[in-house]
């Protein structure tokens, strides 16, 4: 900075900041070689001076969002790395600073997102307080230090993806895909929550492959399991997004329709029925499957999917590859 052609008033301007940073220095170096300073092993410093607005930085977090030092202003304000926070991050970053300057937190706090040079952008944890405050007790001068965390933030955010991956696994059925016993069954419990709250009728349907054995026995197991996905991918391919395919158990379905009236699933499994019937493998065969439906009644979830499981032995014993609705 070229001193020569300052006047005598910014030059004790000057001289102010430099001063309060000096002490600030070296009130941090004595908590250090105390062991007593709770931020060592840091990324880098932060110092502003509120009334000038002017940030001195460690380079670290000027390199790490890839500038060169020549290319960052001077003076460096606070405004240079607010203006490039993420949209996402803006509103919580400001407020934490506020929150600390005049609303009586004891420490400015918070993660953020900054964009780099070339436009991607890096996490940081940053933590700062006011170590000076002027006559009024308004801040003067605020010292801090930045962690990059961008490392950690991706680790954490692979970690979340692969327990969702583990999650959805452990709610999927293995042969067909669609989601297993455990799964359709709390979905079907958290749809008849909804029903008695919403008043809205609430349908499932139980399906079952006729003859399954069969197939087994005369194709083997290895064209059986393929019988089931394709089975479970028609109905699954024949419901709303809204609703859910659960393999129930052997080659049984469960299929819930949430807000849908028995009349409305029924038309809906006669059409799922034909689909069923309809496809040939390339074996040669076909196979059929029967369904029952039923329409919640605030009963015991058990006593409701008992309902329909009984409508659907009643539809093997009329003959098979039917609907019946009780």
């Amino acid at each position: 900075m070229d001193y020569t052609s300052m006047s005598k008033e910014e030059l004790i301007e000057v001289a102010s900041e430099l001063k309060i940073l000096n002490e600030q220095l070296l009130s941090e170096q004595r908590q250090s070689t105390d062991l007593n300073y709770a931020w060592t092993g840091n990324l880098g410093h932060w110092y502003w001076h509120v009334p000038s607005n002017k940030v001195i930085c460690n380079p670290h977090k000027v390199q790490a969002l890839g500038f060169e030092m020549s290319e960052i202003p001077n003076p460096l304000t606070y405004q240079f790395f607010t203006d490039r926070l993420h949209p996402d991050d803006h509103e919580a970053t400001m407020t934490a600073m506020l929150n600390h300057m005049y609303h009586g937190a004891k420490v400015y706090e918070v993660e953020y997102r900054v964009r780099c040079k070339d436009e991607s952008y890096r996490w940081f944890y940053d933590r700062g307080s006011i170590t000076k405050r002027d006559k009024s007790g308004r801040p003067l001068f605020v010292a801090g230090i930045v962690f990059d965390i961008t490392d950690r933030k991706e680790k954490l955010k692979q970690l979340e993806q692969d327990n969702r991956v583990l999650l959805e696994k452990t709610r999927k059925d293995e042969v067909t895909g669609i989601f297993n016993h455990r799964a359709v069954v709390e979905f079907l419990n958290d749809q008849t929550a909804v029903s008695i709250q919403t008043k809205q009728p609430l349908s499932i349907a139980m399906v079952d492959i006729d003859d399954f054995k069969k197939v087994n026995d005369q194709y083997g197991h290895v064209v059986g399991d393929e019988v089931l996905r394709q089975t479970a991918q028609i109905i699954a391919d024949s419901v709303r997004e809204t609703d859910m395919v659960g393999r129930y158990g052997g080659e049984e379905y469960l299929v819930v329709f949430s807000q849908t009236k028995k009349s409305d699933a029924e038309k809906v499994m006669r059409r799922i029925l034909s689909k069923v019937r309809d496809f040939q493998y390339e074996q040669g065969f076909r196979v059929t499957a029967s369904a029952g439906i039923s329409q919640y009644q605030n009963e015991m979830l058990s006593e409701f999917i008992a309902r329909a499981d009984n409508c659907m032995y009643e539809a093997k014993k009329a003959g098979k590859d039917r609907v019946i609705t009780g």
